[in-house]
């Protein structure tokens, strides 16, 4: 081989070594990583963290939209609240009526 070609191989292989070396450390962190913090806490930690964030985003946009979010409570309140308040202007009940059909008994003749 000539000279340029065994300088090229050497270089090729220093390369390959060096990245040999940082795949390894870079299990080896993984595995310790992994070892200290378990998948099931380091996915309940993501879940809480982007918990937090979804209920700060919350609080800073009904900070600045209160009107709207009165408004929603409102309707929230009075969507519950309907059949109390259809039944005050029911004059059903004043009557002592019932609007409902009563139910027809069988009789036995044929």
């Amino acid at each position: 081989m000539s000279r340029r070609l065994e300088r090229q191989l050497r270089e090729d292989r220093n390369l390959r070594d060096a990245a040999l070396a940082l795949v390894k450390a870079d299990l080896s962190h993984l595995k310790t990583d992994i070892g200290m913090k378990g998948v099931g806490a380091r996915l309940a930690t993501r879940m809480s963290e982007g918990a937090t964030d979804v209920f700060e985003e919350a609080v800073e946009v009904a900070d600045s939209n209160k009107g709207a979010l009165l408004a929603l409570v409102a309707a929230v309140f009075l969507w519950f609240a309907r059949n109390p308040i259809m039944e005050l202007f029911s004059d059903e009940e004043a009557n002592g009526e019932d609007t409902l059909p009563q139910a027809v008994e069988p009789t036995d003749e044929i």
